[in-house]
């Protein structure tokens, strides 16, 4: 029987950064999270190859300490991992509103109404992204 609330966060992480922090502090604040990590072929299929391995991105997520379990998602749909782990909140960047993701966060959404879930949208942090960072690196410049 569970006790305690869950909150389940899809992220990628390949170059972690504030972002990705402070994603997982507000989750934090809902109870348990699980961090759904984009393995190497879910995340190509919306973004790019990464560059760090999904086991190397593992080892970094199972060491933040507001992380309570790393899980695999295998594909861009949340659905199996949810329907696994029956989380009370999914908690995602609101950035998903719009965009790519728009329509992963309405499969989301039916989802989790069967046990009564809800998403909680997160505001976006400015002016950060992993693309940016290594568009920055590639480029020579500072990250400041």
């Amino acid at each position: 029987m569970k006790t305690k609330k869950v909150a389940y966060v899809g992220m990628v992480v390949d170059v972690l950064h504030h972002g990705h922090i402070n994603i997982l502090n507000k989750a934090s604040k809902y109870g348990d999270v699980i961090v759904g990590l984009l393995n190497d072929s879910a995340t190509e299929s919306y973004k790019r190859k990464p560059i760090n391995t999904f086991n190397h991105r593992k080892i970094v997520v199972e060491h933040i300490k507001t992380v309570s379990k790393v899980v695999e998602q295998t594909t861009l749909d949340y659905r199996p991992n949810l329907k696994k782990y029956k989380p009370d909140y999914v908690v995602h960047g609101d950035d998903w509103l719009t965009g790519p993701q728009k329509h992963v966060r309405m499969q989301i959404q039916e989802q989790i109404k069967e046990w009564g879930g809800q998403i909680i949208d997160v505001p976006y942090t400015p002016n950060v992204s992993t693309t940016q960072i290594i568009n920055k690196i590639k480029a020579g410049k500072n990250n400041s």
